[in-house]
């Protein structure tokens, strides 16, 4: 008598119905191979557990607003030999996420600053963190609109217990007010609290011009964003050049020469 059609509920019931996805093959794989009961049984779990493990990654990888699938193993690193690459496999253990401290990205346009944020966003959401990945302009955005609705508080303390937000784009707009206080608010309830990765286009030395109005603000929240913070310069060409135009000649830009920190 085949015992699976009365295992359906009883399975549904204790919300154990994943393990109908592989009954029958770990059934039929215990048989040929004349496993002990526990051992079928061990099998049958390590199912399920690996089963939960996908689900709450997918679930992760979907709640972290990633623009695309980019990992570390697509990453070219052939393209930016002065890399501290060594700094990268570190970062990419997720070891920062432990210390609560920030990873500073910096480089021209089209360097790979967001492929090399997301890939370490994916890499912490495979180990079990919670990751979200956001621009500046799409951060500020979603408070203003959460302030206009009355869930700003809400909204702010989502992103303050985030064990890792990546802010995209740094800079690229200038902080005007209140946003910049908004940010700088943001910022000191992270810190020292939760990891965050920041990418801009901007020279280190010149992140204090995203505060326009108030570069006292901008000096205190950079010094909580520096503090302990790991960085990370991307000095190569753009991975976006345009193709030259057939029959014309490709001009070159040059670009500054920047020292890589770690």
């Amino acid at each position: 008598m085949n015992p699976i059609p009365e295992l359906i509920p009883l399975l549904k019931q204790l919300r154990l119905s994943g393990i109908l996805d592989s009954l029958e093959a770990r059934n039929r794989e215990a048989i040929d191979r004349k496993l002990a009961y526990t051992d079928f049984l061990s099998l049958l779990v390590h199912d399920e557990v690996a089963r939960r493990d996908q689900k709450k990654l997918a679930q992760r990888l979907r709640r972290a607003n990633f623009r695309s699938q980019k990992t570390l193993e697509s990453f070219d690193f052939s393209r930016l030999p002065n890399l501290n690459r060594a700094l990268v496999h570190d970062l990419a253990t997720g070891r920062f996420i432990e210390e609560k401290v920030a990873v500073l990205i910096a480089g021209p346009c089209g360097t790979g600053k967001s492929h090399l944020a997301q890939a370490i966003g994916h890499l912490a959401a495979r180990q079990g963190h919670d990751v979200l990945f956001t621009t500046q302009t799409q951060l500020l955005a979603s408070l203003r609109s959460a302030q206009a609705v009355g869930t700003y508080d809400r909204r702010f303390q989502a992103l303050v217990n985030t064990p890792l937000l990546i802010i995209d784009d740094f800079g690229l707009k200038p902080l005007r007010p209140p946003e910049d206080e908004s940010f700088h608010d943001l910022i000191g309830e992270r810190y020292e609290r939760a990891a965050t990765i920041i990418t801009s286009n901007l020279d280190f030395s010149e992140w204090g011009d995203a505060f326009p109005n108030n570069k006292m603000l901008g000096a205190a929240t950079l010094d909580r964003i520096r503090h302990g913070a790991y960085r990370v310069v991307l000095d190569g060409d753009s991975y976006r050049s345009p193709k030259p135009l057939a029959g014309g000649s490709k001009n070159g830009v040059e670009k500054g020469t920047k020292t890589a920190h770690s």
